[in-house]
């Protein structure tokens, strides 16, 4: 049986009682139809699946009763950060909803050299919030307990500045790279992966990045649209050095 999985904003421990958010209610009353007595499970991301029951399905509200907790164990032991150029419309969707999916611990969305979209602050915060509703949307059909950080779009000459010396090992998908997923050591810190947009990374894109200490990764003979190209390193990864 399937079961279904609710992201819900809000601290969970068994015995509380609360209404599912208006979207999730209404998928689950009108969608599934799902009615009193039936199980769901909530998570807030903090690790845990809370096991919970419908007690009451009115017109506007779904209310569940929490009755137990468990521990989800199926974050990658290699924590990736995926900096992504922001791409077009749909595309960008698409690489946060994968890359969730594949088990990134970080999303950056940057604003490199060839970036063909333009974000003033009110739209930025609009996007932001909306892919974080992806995540966790992501989240809630993969199984993860724990949420992806999504952070701000911000410049890549910016985020470069902020990173830390922590020993996460830096690479930038590059098609003349000279590095391949298999020749990589990775320690406790795991990796840092810049893709480039539409357009790919600009020559002071990867002067700056080769500066910062960025090694740059080839994936193979062809050239992979943006879509495509972080999507594939991640697994990549993930099968030579992770969890799949």
């Amino acid at each position: 049986m399937r079961t279904i999985r609710i992201h819900v904003d809000e601290t969970l421990s068994p015995g509380v009682e609360l209404n599912l958010p208006p979207q999730a209610g209404e998928h689950v009353a009108r969608v599934l139809r799902l009615g009193e007595g039936a199980p769901l499970v909530l998570f807030n991301g903090d690790g845990q699946d809370y096991g919970a029951v419908i007690t009451q399905v009115g017109k506007r509200d779904v209310r569940t009763r929490i009755e137990g907790s468990q521990a989800v164990a199926n974050e990658s032991p290699l924590p990736l950060t995926l900096a992504q150029g922001v791409a077009r419309g749909e595309k960008m969707d698409l690489i946060v909803q994968k890359a969730t999916e594949l088990g990134v611990a970080r999303i950056v969305p940057l604003l490199t050299e060839r970036s063909e979209v333009r974000l003033d602050p009110a739209r930025a915060e609009k996007r932001l919030a909306h892919w974080r509703a992806v995540v966790a949307s992501a989240c809630e059909q993969s199984g993860r307990a724990r949420l992806p950080m999504i952070l701000p779009t911000q410049p890549l000459e910016a985020w470069l500045g902020s990173l830390q010396q922590d020993g996460a090992l830096r690479l930038a998908l590059l098609p003349e790279g000279d590095r391949s997923p298999r020749s990589l050591r990775f320690g406790p810190a795991g990796g840092v992966l810049v893709v480039g947009p539409e357009g790919g990374l600009g020559d002071r894109d990867v002067a700056s990045l080769t500066g910062a200490g960025f090694a740059g990764l080839r994936l193979g003979p062809r050239i992979l649209r943006t879509e495509t190209a972080g999507l594939a390193a991640l697994a990549a990864l993930q099968a030579l050095h992770g969890d799949m």
